[in-house]
């Protein structure tokens, strides 16, 4: 039976790629979706804008592992990743910016606020966070006057499954806070999922039966009010040398509901 569910989502996942590859955003104002990614430190944010790039390439690449390692203070960067689509200088019409952690402490790691302001795009690429202070107007990062395009669309909070059952009371609020003042659409991300489940980890087919899994994603959507309905399990490439259709399927199942998300939202925001 499992194996028929797998071999489904297989034979659909040339349809989901094909329809990541064809999406144009609706809107002629608006070139690309921008998705905001935030979460807790090391919880798996650059690995799954490498795991995207990887699934849309065909390829392993590793592309924002290594960006997110370089460069001075790399981590603490607001930055934004565009993904190549066949030829260079050509791109997928949706964008992934990527913030600094959550971390532990209530003074460290993202400030709340610095969240609404990307998602407000008022935040340019290269601004370095300071868990102390927002970003101030008269920054040469900030952008007096967003448009759409510039506005976040989707906003994903991620997080790995072996954390979600030690997430601090400061981190819980921290996302709670960064929710409540949200009015974009929201999902979340379990990543590591093969880490924290034996069974997993022997046959990621497993993801569908594990009773682990699922009691870890109904007590995170219990502590920071996501539903469940809005909360999906991937497994991000970290030391594989190709690409797999397990995997693949779970990421684009993701990547699609980003995009009917986004699209939704753009479509009902006024010209």
């Amino acid at each position: 039976m499992l194996s028929e569910v797998f071999s489904l989502l297989n034979r659909h996942k040339d349809r989901e790629l094909q329809y990541v590859r064809d999406y144009k955003p609706h809107r002629d104002d608006v070139q690309h979706l921008r998705v905001l990614l935030y979460g807790s430190a090391g919880g798996g944010k650059s690995s799954f804008i490498s795991s995207v790039d990887s699934v849309l390439q065909g390829r392993i690449t590793g592309r924002a592992l290594v960006e997110a390692n370089s460069g001075p203070c790399p981590s603490r960067t607001y930055k934004t990743y565009k993904f190549q689509k066949g030829r260079p200088g050509n791109f997928y019409p949706f964008v992934f910016s990527d913030t600094l952690g959550l971390e532990m402490r209530e003074d460290s790691g993202v400030h709340p606020e610095d969240i609404i302001l990307a998602m407000k795009g008022h935040m340019r690429d290269g601004y370095r966070f300071n868990p102390a202070s927002k970003l101030s107007g008269n920054s040469q990062y900030y952008n007096a006057e967003p448009t759409l395009h510039d506005k976040v669309h989707v906003l994903v909070c991620v997080v790995p499954a072996v954390h979600t059952s030690f997430l601090s009371l400061d981190n819980v609020k921290k996302i709670k806070d960064i929710r409540g003042m949200a009015r974009i659409p929201q999902l979340a991300i379990i990543t590591n999922i093969d880490s924290a489940c034996k069974e997993i980890q022997e046959d990621l087919k497993n993801v569908y039966l594990s009773k682990n899994l699922k009691e870890t994603m109904e007590r995170f959507s219990q502590l920071v009010g996501i539903p469940m309905s809005r909360i999906f399990p991937v497994k991000n490439y970290h030391e594989e040398i190709d690409v797999n259709d397990d995997a693949d399927s779970l990421i684009l199942s993701v990547l699609r509901r980003i995009i009917d998300f986004g699209e939704d939202f753009i479509n009902m925001e006024s010209h």
